[in-house]
């Protein structure tokens, strides 16, 4: 039995499905933890059916109960009350309702016995309003009212409420937009103007045409701001005389403003259609809108687009310096005692924590650089800082110091593979040595370099640890990127999918509301990271089949 093992093992055969079958259990295991991201998190946008049902309590009392229910389980009194007993070993099953209504109960969620559930049912005028502040609420329509005077019609008053909650959306959309672009545009352009006729001051420059310009423009912009106030007192006068009443489970009746209402549907009465809309409406709304009630509503988009841009900057920074650190090491630096320990300084350093890489970027480049930067060219903002304090530029170049030695040694990979009859045949017809490294053996390489661009890209959009040091934020008033001069704010914080996770998964006030938008985050990021790598895989590749004839050769 031994002696005809012997062959097949020194064959190789055996490590061969050992490789197949390990790779094969890595591959079922990253796409079941996707799938299981997946389902967690796109769950939640499906609009579910609401329940209405009788609770009957430990101590007796009957409530009413209006709710969706978000989870089950199986479990015993003594997992609950702690008590070993035998009475206590009775396995029961019991819902998580998500009631919603937090700024009347309290909480958003409670979990309620089975047994203790009377009289289930759906109605299907049961509503689930979608609110900018303290959540859903769950209720029925009681009425309609402008200025205080009910105007609901008994007929349609639905549809009526639906047709002024679309008209209030775009009352508030005006309102946004004035407040956030129109305004901010000239709160930035009067802050400029600030610092402008600071810093001819600690110039004593007292040219005073040029103050008198100063001036001017200040005029003409707080003009501009008075039509503005004017016109916002307008919208939101328009946006507060309408608002409803809604009856709760507990038949208290409250009345809501249209103004804090984002969207109200009744989940129990709408067809299988009229769901696949609305989850995708919900779906665009998450990948495209700010968020809001502590990041556990509305949309993500601030970070993913903090996070695509800091990836892309970092690419831009590592690169070249990768690049050229390489090639120096490879092609020009003698190979002795000095060459080897760089290099087992540059592995060391990729194994360093990348916490590490946080502490020196907020110690060197937000405190030391940022700092001198401020005093040589921002003094007039001082003592409010520009560059010396967290921001996107640090964030970038931090990530790039973390990545750059994967791109050394990927590239110096690369650079090897070069076969030396290629360099010598170029230096044989006349090009310099310089001529052949720029225009043979680099082009040759460019798929190497790619593949470590792929390598840093894929660690650096998933790093949280230092960005909470040197830039990345909860919530981010403004993007990095805008219509404001210089267009592109290095010196702004930002928001990262990454920490977004982290802050709402485990800082979140609501962590039963906040949990399924932890998976969606996820998956959302991952995603990203395919995207940005399958994007680089795509240009490797072709640049490897553009260069293949001439590696043959």
């Amino acid at each position: 039995m031994n002696l005809s093992l012997r062959p097949w093992l020194a064959s190789g055969a055996p490590y061969i499905w050992l490789n197949a079958g390990a790779v094969s259990i890595s591959l079922i295991m990253v796409v079941g933890l996707i799938a299981l991201i997946a389902v967690r998190g796109l769950a939640h946008f499906w609009p579910a059916d609401v329940l209405a049902f009788e609770y009957l309590q430990q101590d007796g009392s009957l409530t009413h109960i209006i709710g969706e229910i978000v989870d089950q389980e199986s479990t015993t009194e003594s997992h609950i009350t702690h008590h070993a007993d035998q009475d206590a070993a009775r396995t029961f099953r019991r819902y998580l309702i998500k009631t919603g209504n937090r700024d009347h109960l309290g909480l958003d969620f409670r979990w309620v016995d089975q047994s203790g559930m009377q009289e289930r049912h759906y109605p299907d005028e049961l509503m689930v309003v979608e609110r900018r502040e303290w959540g859903n609420l769950y209720g029925y329509l009681a009425g309609i009212k402008m200025d205080g005077q009910d105007i609901s019609s008994k007929e349609n008053h639905w549809t009526q409420l639906q047709q002024l909650i679309d008209h209030s959306g775009e009352i508030f959309d005006e309102i946004r937009h004035i407040e956030k672009h129109r305004i901010g545009a000239i709160n930035y352009q009067m802050e400029e103007l600030r610092i402008r006729k600071k810093g001819l001051i600690l110039k004593g420059d007292n040219d005073p045409d040029k103050h008198q310009q100063i001036t001017e423009q200040r005029n003409n912009l707080q003009e501009q701001y008075n039509d503005l106030t004017v016109q916002l007192k307008s919208l939101y006068q328009s946006l507060n005389q309408y608002s409803f009443i809604a009856r709760i489970a507990d038949g208290k009746e409250l009345t809501v403003p249209l103004s804090r209402v984002v969207r109200a549907y009744r989940p129990n009465s709408m067809s299988v259609f009229q769901k696949i809309r609305f989850y995708f409406i919900k779906l665009w709304e998450f990948v495209s809108d700010e968020p809001r009630e502590a990041n556990t509503e509305g949309g993500i988009f601030p970070a993913i687009f903090g996070t695509v841009l800091m990836v892309m900057i970092m690419a831009v920074i590592v690169t070249p310096f990768g690049v050229v650190a390489a090639v120096y090491l490879h092609e020009y630096a003698k190979q002795g005692v000095m060459t080897r320990i760089i290099r087992i300084a540059v592995n060391n350093l990729a194994g360093v924590p990348s916490i590490v890489y946080g502490v020196f970027g907020l110690g060197f480049f937000v405190y030391f650089l940022g700092g001198s930067i401020d005093q040589l060219f921002f003094p007039e903002k001082l003592p409010a800082p520009t560059f010396g304090t967290p921001g996107l530029m640090w964030a970038s170049i931090t990530l790039a110091i973390l990545t750059v030695p994967v791109v050394i040694v990927a590239t110096e990979e690369g650079l090897s593979r070069v076969p030396r009859a290629i360099r010598e045949g170029s230096l044989a017809l006349g090009a310099t040595k310089a001529e052949t490294l720029w225009r043979t053996v680099l082009p040759m390489t460019a798929s190497a370099m790619i593949t470590g661009l792929i390598l840093a890209i894929a660690r650096a959009a998933g790093e949280v640890a230092p960005l909470m040091l040197v830039g990345v934020v909860k919530l981010a008033p403004t993007l990095p990127l805008d219509a404001n001069y210089p267009f592109l704010h290095l010196d702004r914080k930002f928001m990262h999918l990454g920490f977004h996770i982290y802050d709402v998964g485990f800082q979140s006030p609501n962590v039963e509301a906040a949990r399924p938008l932890v998976y969606a985050t996820a998956l959302l990021l991952v995603l990203i990271i395919i995207i940005l790598n399958l994007t680089a895989i795509r240009i490797r590749n072709r640049l490897r089949e553009k260069y293949r004839a001439a590696e043959q050769h």
